[in-house]
Order: C-alpha cells, then sequence, then structure tokens
C-alpha cells in the first residue's frame, strides 16, 4: 500500500501544481482533476489494513475484527460522485466562457480581479 499512498501524494501535488501555474481554464479542471483522483488514492489507502477482507459478512467470514473498516471506501465512492459532479460543473461554465468570450485565458477575464 505504500506505493499507492506515495502514488496518491504525488497525483494531489501534481493536480495542485497543475491548478495554481496553468493560465488556461480547461487544463485548471484538468488540475482539479488529477488532484482529486489522488486524494481518492489516499483516503483508500489510509483504510487499507493488511491481512484483511472486504468487508462482507457471510459465512467465509468468521468475525467483524477480519474485515478492514467500510467507512472510508464509502467516502471514497461518495467523493468520486461529488467530483465528478463538480468537474462537469466547472467544464459547462468553461464552455459559458468561451461562448461570451471566446477565450480560455484567465488573463482575459478581469471583472472580479482586485
Amino acid at each position: 500500500m505504500l506505493i499507492i499512498t506515495v502514488l496518491g501524494i504525488i497525483l494531489v501535488v501534481l493536480g495542485l501544481w497543475g491548478m495554481l501555474t496553468q493560465k488556461n481554464i480547461i487544463k485548471i479542471i484538468i488540475g482539479f482533476s488529477i488532484m482529486d483522483t489522488g486524494t481518492h488514492l489516499l483516503i483508500v489507502s489510509i483504510g487499507y489494513i493488511k491481512d484483511r477482507t472486504a468487508p462482507i459478512m457471510d459465512k467465509a467470514v468468521g468475525n467483524a475484527s477480519q474485515v478492514i473498516d467500510p467507512v472510508p471506501s464509502a467516502l471514497v465512492l461518495t467523493a468520486i460522485v461529488i467530483g465528478l459532479a463538480v468537474t462537469a460543473l466547472m467544464l459547462t461554465y468553461a464552455i459559458k466562457l468561451f461562448e461570451i468570450r471566446k477565450s480560455l485565458d484567465i488573463n482575459d477575464f478581469k471583472e472580479l480581479k482586485w
């Protein structure tokens, strides 16, 4: 699980770097999506316990101490759905901004800058 944890950290840092350094709105949205995926990997890797099984209680599993905690997995599933919805909303805004301004460069939008 160390590999997945390291990969999650790399994806979070790479996504954050992409969000902060890019000027194109689509590239910023891609950076957000990469960071979101890294966060999911981190949550799953934190919730994993070695030599335990999936949290499905049946005849094969004797007691509850042999299963992993299902809460991190449930949180990741919820976060995936929320991340997809937020990404779709950001892409919709990007399309509307392009239709109005014919540009996706954030330097062309000066209305809310200080």
